[in-house]
C-alpha cells in the first residue's frame, strides 16, 4: 500500500506564494509520474501539474503555467508545487497523485489515471 501526506496548504493574500509537500511511502513504492490536481466546491477534480519520475519532465495546466513550478526529491520520494502569483481561482483542495505505470503522456492530466491519491490540503486565496 502507497501513503500520500500532503502539507503546506493554507491562507495567503492574492500576489502571495505557497509550497505545497507530498511525501509517499509505502513498502514498494515507485512511480512513473506524480501530480497535482485540485477541487474547489462544486467543480470537478482537475489536473493543474505532473512530473515524470525518471527523467524530470514536467507538464503544467494552462491556468498555471507560469506562476507554478513541480519539482521532486527522489531520495525523499517527496514530490513539491511551489505556487507563486497566487489568485482567488486558485482557491481549491488540493490533491497529490501517483501513478504507478508507463502511461501515454496526454493520460497524464486526466485523474482517473492515477493510482493513489492523498487526503488533500486546502488553499485559500483572499482577494
Amino acid at each position: 500500500q502507497v501513503q500520500l501526506v500532503e502539507s503546506g496548504g493554507g491562507l495567503v493574500q492574492a500576489g502571495g506564494s505557497l509550497r505545497l509537500s507530498c511525501a509517499a511511502s509505502g513498502r514498494t513504492f515507485s512511480s512513473y509520474a506524480m501530480g497535482w490536481f485540485r477541487q474547489a466546491p462544486g467543480n470537478d477534480r482537475e489536473f493543474v501539474a505532473t512530473i515524470r519520475w525518471s527523467d524530470g519532465r514536467t507538464y503544467y495546466a494552462d491556468s498555471v503555467e507560469g506562476r507554478f513550478t513541480i519539482s521532486r526529491d527522489n531520495a525523499k520520494n517527496t514530490v513539491y508545487l511551489q505556487m507563486n502569483s497566487l489568485k482567488p481561482e486558485d482557491t481549491a483542495v488540493y490533491y497529490c497523485a501517483a501513478r504507478s505505470s508507463r502511461v501515454l503522456t496526454s493520460f497524464l492530466r486526466r485523474p482517473d489515471f492515477y493510482d493513489y491519491w492523498g487526503q488533500g490540503t486546502q488553499v485559500t486565496v483572499s482577494s
